[in-house]
């Protein structure tokens, strides 16, 4: 189990991990063509913002700005989910790549707050971890409809009527 001090830390990691995925979305929808993916993109950025607010309420240390400040300070272009939007940027980009990507970041993410979520002994934190785990899972999904969908491929709901023809 993580220790009061651990505990804090994975708090403001997360809630800096949650803005940077937020801004990730923010500039790849500006970057991408096709409507509908910016679309699902701007949803995704809204609901890392809701993510970043819900841990940074678990958080009570007094060293952080408040939350509008925080979420309104410059991009981390240091940070994993940008700098890797910025390689992506600088060699073909399309919305394909950025779903792509997207979906490797939200699967990766999921993982990290699930093993996250295990070591924390506290109920409402851990309960913070596992819920935005979850809601990171749905957005890998929604991610992976959307490239379905952008790729031409059968939406899930349309494989069974694909599997009998």
């Amino acid at each position: 189990m993580l220790s009061d001090i651990d505990v804090k830390n994975a708090l403001i990691r997360s809630v800096q991990t949650e803005k940077n995925a937020m801004n990730f979305y923010q500039i790849a929808a500006k970057q991408m063509k096709d409507a509908d993916a910016v679309k699902t993109f701007e949803l995704l950025a809204r609901e890392e913002r809701e993510h970043a607010k819900h841990f940074f309420d678990q958080y009570d240390g007094d060293d952080l700005p408040s939350f509008e400040e925080f979420i309104a300070a410059e991009p981390d272009q240091e940070g994993e989910w940008l700098s890797d939007l910025d390689k992506a940027l600088l060699s073909n980009f399309n919305d394909r790549k950025a779903m792509e990507l997207a979906m490797e970041k939200e699967k990766r993410l999921e993982e990290s707050l699930r093993e996250m979520a295990a070591k924390i002994e506290d109920a409402d934190v851990r309960a913070i971890f596992e819920e935005n785990a979850k809601s990171t899972h749905n957005h890998y999904m929604l991610i992976e409809s959307e490239y379905a969908r952008l790729m031409g491929m059968p939406h899930e709901t349309d494989i069974d009527t694909f599997v009998r023809e």
